[in-house]
């Protein structure tokens, strides 16, 4: 390949695919980029450039999509949800989630109704994906 061409859209979506699957897992960047068969600095721009977040940060947002799906579907603890997404420290959890989603992990599940109905995981996927102001920042606009 070429020392400038970017590298396959399909090795990056490998890598992304593997965190979705895998998100539970002890995954680091170093394994990501071993999925997509580049090196790790490379591979974290080309993500970026890709998918609009470093890939820490959208294995991160992978966890806490799956945290938040947990406290409104089951009844385990914090430190169980935590657990049980890959995270360690329920300090950081709590910290974290509460950055992204504006309550604790405990206020969100009060505040949000339980699901009744499976939601299909296409929309899910499509909206309930919480936006942090660095993907504001890197967001293309609409097509019109």
């Amino acid at each position: 390949m070429p020392r400038n061409t970017p590298p396959p859209v399909r090795d990056l979506a490998r890598a992304r695919d593997l965190a979705d699957t895998r998100y539970a897992d002890p995954l680091t960047v170093e394994d990501l980029a071993a999925a997509a068969h580049l090196s790790r600095a490379h591979f974290s721009r080309a993500f970026r450039r890709a998918f609009g977040e470093t890939p820490h940060a959208y294995l991160l947002t992978r966890r806490l999509e799956r945290a938040a799906h947990l406290l409104r579907s089951t009844d385990w603890t914090v430190a169980e949800v935590c657990v049980s997404v890959g995270l360690s420290s329920v300090g950081s959890f709590t910290t974290t989630f509460t950055a992204v989603y504006g309550a604790s992990p405990t206020a969100y599940r009060r505040r949000t109704p339980a699901v009744s109905r499976p939601v299909p995981g296409c929309v899910l996927r499509a909206y309930g994906r919480p936006v942090t102001a660095r993907m504001e920042k890197t967001a293309s606009p609409e097509p019109i």
